[in-house]
C-alpha cells in the first residue's frame, strides 16, 4: 500500500486532518484500532471554541453542529451562595457549541467515507518504521492479513496510550511535562429536561461540580470526587444529594433530576511531551498533550493542531517547502502551553484540594471575586475561554 499521508488513530485529529487534506487534494489513509461503532458510540463530552467551529463549517463538516449543537455566549461561575454570568459574547464577540466529540467523530467519519477515503478500522500490531529516513511507513494487521503501509509522512493522533509517541526516535532527548491530579470527576448523563440554559461551573467546600448539557432532554453533570472511587459506591439517592449541595444556591435555582442512565468516573492529568515531531513522524492531539477537562480544551487543542499540519502539508505538496512543517512543534507549543495555563488555572480555582490551607482556600475564593467583580479579569477568563486560533 502506498499514501501520501498516513495517520494512525481516527479520534477528532486524526479524522479532521484526513478530510482536510482530502479537500486539498492530498492522499490519506487512517488507521484505527477500534471498530467504527465502537469511536461512535463513546460519549465524550464536547465544547467547540469558536476557531473549532469555524473549521468545520468552512470545511463542509458543521451541519450537524449547527442544528443539533448548543450555541452558548456565556457560563456561569457558582461561589459562596451565588452565580455569576461571563459573558462570551460580550466581552469577546465570540461564542461556544456544547456537541459531544463522539457526534463530530460521526460528522468526519461520513465526510470520508462518502469522499471514498481509506479508513481501515479494527487493526492490530501496529508498528512504525522507517521515521527518520524518507520512506517512513507502517506494519499492521488488518481482517486477519499483515499489511505494508508507505508513506511520505506519518501522523500520530492515536491517543496517550498509542503508539506513536513511544515510536519516536531519540527518547533519551524527549521531555514529558506531567501532574497528576489527586481527585478526578464523577460524570453521569440523565434523562431530564436541562437544569440551566449554560454551564455551571460550581466552587464549593465539599468540591467541584459542573452542569453541561447534551440534549433538550439529556443533561450531563459532574462533581469532584476520589480518582479511585468506584460508581457501585455511589447509588442514584446518594449521586443526587452531592449534586443538589455542591450546585444548588441562595437564588431558588433548583437542580433538575432524572434516570440516571450512564455513570463513570475519569482521572485528570496535565501533560505535555516534547519535541512533538521527529524526521517523518508528527504528533497530533492526545498522543502529544493532554489537558484536564475543567478549560474544556482537549479537542480544540487537537484540532489547532490539525490546522497547523494541514498548512504545513499544503505548503510541501504545492510549494515543495518544508518551512511550515519543521516549525510544527514551536508553533504548536505556544498554543498548548497557553491551554494548559487556562485548563490548570480553571482547575485550581474550581477544586477543593485536600492540603490546601486555610489561606489558600481564601485565596481561591478572592481571585474567583476578583473575576466576577472585574471586568478585565473576567475578560481574560472569557478571552481563553473561547480560544484563539
Amino acid at each position: 500500500m502506498q499514501t501520501q499521508v498516513a495517520i494512525i488513530g481516527a479520534g477528532p485529529a486524526g479524522l479532521l486532518l484526513s478530510h482536510l487534506l482530502h479537500l486539498q487534494g492530498i492522499e490519506s489513509v487512517v488507521l484505527e484500532t477500534r471498530s467504527r461503532a465502537d469511536i461512535e458510540a463513546t460519549i465524550r463530552a464536547g465544547v467547540l471554541e469558536q476557531g473549532t467551529m469555524d473549521i468545520l463549517n468552512a470545511s463542509g463538516v458543521g451541519e450537524r453542529m449547527r442544528t443539533v449543537g448548543a450555541l452558548h455566549h456565556g457560563f456561569e461561575l457558582a461561589f459562596d451562595g451565588k452565580r455569576h454570568r461571563i459573558d462570551l459574547t460580550e466581552l469577546t464577540g465570540k461564542a461556544i457549541t456544547v456537541y459531544p466529540q463522539h457526534e463530530v467523530i460521526k460528522d468526519l467519519v461520513a465526510a470520508r467515507l462518502a469522499a471514498q477515503g481509506q479508513l481501515l478500522f479494527e487493526v492490530s500490531d501496529v508498528a512504525l518504521h522507517g521515521v527518520e529516513s524518507d520512506k517512513p511507513s507502517v506494519t499492521f494487521t488488518h481482517r486477519g492479513e499483515s499489511a505494508h503501509l508507505h508513506a511520505d509522512f506519518l501522523i500520530g493522533a492515536d491517543g496517550y496510550h498509542g503508539v506513536s509517541r513511544a515510536s519516536m526516535p531519540g527518547q533519551d532527548r524527549r521531555r514529558d511535562f506531567q501532574r497528576i491530579y489527586p481527585f478526578g470527576w464523577f460524570g453521569i448523563l440523565v434523562e431530564s429536561a436541562p437544569s440551566s440554559e449554560e454551564l455551571i461551573y460550581a466552587q464549593h467546600d465539599r468540591g467541584f461540580a459542573l452542569i453541561s448539557t447534551r440534549s433538550p432532554t439529556v443533561q450531563r453533570l459532574y462533581f469532584q470526587c476520589d480518582p479511585k472511587d468506584h460508581v457501585d459506591n455511589w447509588s442514584d439517592d446518594r449521586i443526587w444529594a452531592e449534586l443538589h449541595a455542591r450546585l444548588e444556591n441562595n437564588d431558588g435555582w433548583k437542580l433538575n433530576e432524572g434516570r440516571i442512565f450512564q455513570k463513570g468516573i475519569i482521572a485528570m492529568r496535565s501533560f505535555v511531551s516534547t519535541p512533538m515531531q521527529a524526521g517523518r513522524l508528527f504528533l497530533a492531539g492526545d498522543s502529544a498533550h493532554i489537558v484536564p477537562p475543567t478549560g474544556a480544551k482537549g479537542m480544540n487543542l487537537a484540532v489547532g493542531d490539525v490546522k497547523l499540519l494541514a498548512r504545513g502539508f499544503e505548503q510541501y505538496y504545492r510549494q515543495g517547502k518544508d518551512t511550515l512543517l519543521a516549525g510544527y512543534t514551536e508553533q504548536a507549543l505556544k498554543r498548548i502551553w497557553r491551554a494548559e495555563y487556562f485548563s490548570w488555572t480553571m482547575t485550581r480555582l474550581l477544586h477543593k484540594f485536600d492540603d490546601a490551607t486555610p489561606f489558600e482556600r481564601e485565596m481561591q475564593r478572592a481571585e474567583l471575586s476578583n473575576i466576577v467583580a472585574s471586568r478585565a479579569m473576567a475578560t481574560a477568563i472569557a478571552e481563553n475561554y473561547v480560544g484563539d486560533f
